[in-house]
């Protein structure tokens, strides 16, 4: 057993910055046998569920912004507004845990089934949330409900999904398998976060302002279609074969011996996750709401949501060219290169907000805003699941990456509590120049 955690140990050791230095190059599983298309297709089916996890965290902000249209102060005044939006996290934070130790004591692929039906069913309820004779309480009561349920489905994606599809990219070729994982995980976020907003602009379109309650319900409800693309292709997974060579799910896990050799890397993991989500999803949950501000409110609510599918727009151009310069450069450089070039243009942002806050310049401040999420995107958007995925021996991997994703979670869950506070207690409000500065200043220092 020591001998096993040793090995383990050397291959995840972080001294270096080449793919070696995560795992999968020093010992490979490369199988002559297998055709291009064997060897890729698991990774694409096991990373590419967390486009669930991009679409229904990111459609909220939206769905956020009807609700205060139909309901006004009966939605705005109730604790609903922060539950609706942030409830999911709680979720998330629970699957992951849960999940992380099904898929290292049981199976990686039936714990992605399992996450992948808990997707399906409270997406469709979520849509179709109704409180008892037709009461506005009860309705945002079940779709919290839901919301949460939901949040447990989208937390198996992570060390299920991601892990899995970790490991599936040890059958790939060497220098080219850190692209493969960002590309079917971080790349799917993004791509769910452009629909979460292109999808309602659409409905909104289509349906017009008269009727937002079937926009909402319709842009909850297609969140639905994503898992269930996926479904027939998880059926026909196997277990990757890292797993398979390497998995202790029938012996006892040494505990002490986990906690003496990744404790202090896993900490370090779990802060710069937990701190990089604080920012990360409160900006893309708000950002529909602090372009509204800009704009003004008479502008048509479809033009507010094309604006946000810009601003998401830009997460992909940064996750993209990262995924390739985590290859060149190794995952810890673009970490750290990337995100204190995002720390940089926040401020940048902050500085210039008095002049960006103004309708006329709403073309400026989405630029520098995407710019800002771009930067963050190419550096511990893509580096810090891949850091997390292939620093610690494959037969704890789901629990020591489902720890460090729950505390990523975390900061989710508390960015979007926190956000509206600092906002509100800004000299001027929430709708005044520092309402806007003061989120940027805080992601920025942190």
């Amino acid at each position: 057993m020591k001998f096993s955690m040793r090995r383990a140990e050397k291959e995840a050791s972080p001294s270096g910055d080449s793919t070696a230095e995560y795992g999968h190059d020093a010992v490979p599983v490369d199988n002559p046998q297998k055709s291009r298309w064997d060897r890729s297709w698991p990774t694409i089916a096991c990373g590419a569920g967390l486009f669930s996890d991009g679409y229904l965290n990111g459609v909220i902000g939206q769905v956020n912004t009807i609700l205060k249209k139909l309901y006004g102060k009966a939605y705005t005044a109730s604790p609903a507004q922060s539950n609706v939006t942030a409830i999911t996290f709680a979720g998330t934070v629970v699957g992951q845990l849960f999940f992380g130790y099904v898929s290292d004591h049981y199976s990686r692929k039936w714990a992605l089934m399992a996450s992948t039906i808990i997707l399906i069913i409270f997406a469709a309820l979520s849509a179709g949330s109704y409180g008892a004779g037709g009461s506005l309480g009860g309705m945002l009561a079940a779709l919290t409900a839901w919301r949460f349920l939901l949040g447990i489905g989208i937390g198996g994606e992570y060390p299920a999904g991601s892990v899995a599809c970790a490991e599936s990219t040890g059958e790939l070729k060497s220098g080219h398998r850190n692209r493969w994982f960002i590309m079917f995980t971080n790349v799917q976020i993004d791509a769910g976060s452009i629909l979460s907003t292109l999808v309602p602009m659409i409905l909104v379109l289509i349906c017009s302002e008269d009727h937002l309650r079937l926009v909402w319900r319709l842009s909850l409800g297609l969140g639905v279609i994503p898992p269930l693309s996926l479904l027939y292709l998880r059926l026909k997974l196997e277990e990757p074969e890292e797993f398979k060579r390497e998995t202790m799910k029938n012996t006892k896990t040494p505990w002490l011996l986990v906690l003496k050799f990744y404790w202090l890397r896993l900490a370090v993991v779990s802060l710069i996750w937990f701190i990089y989500d604080f920012s990360a999803y409160s900006f893309s949950i708000y950002a529909t709401q602090w372009i509204n501000i800009i704009l003004g409110s008479d502008t048509s609510l479809w033009k507010s949501f094309g604006w946000g599918t810009l601003v998401n727009a830009f997460y992909l151009p940064g996750a993209i060219a990262g995924a390739y310069i985590s290859d060149w450069i190794g995952p810890r450089r673009a970490l750290y290169t990337f995100v204190f070039l995002q720390g940089c243009v926040g401020f940048l942002m902050a500085g210039l907000y008095g002049i960006l806050d103004k309708k006329a310049n709403v073309g400026g401040f989405v630029v520098i805003y995407g710019i800002f999420l771009s930067l963050g995107e190419a550096g511990p958007g893509d580096n810090i699941g891949l850091v997390a995925s292939k620093t610690s021996a494959t037969a704890i991997r789901g629990q020591y990456y489902a720890i460090a994703a729950a505390c990523g979670k975390i900061g989710a869950f508390v960015g979007t509590y926190l956000f509206p506070i600092i906002q509100d207690n800004a000299p001027g409000g929430a709708d005044s120049t520092r309402g806007g500065q003061d989120p940027f200043f805080v992601s920025s220092s942190l």
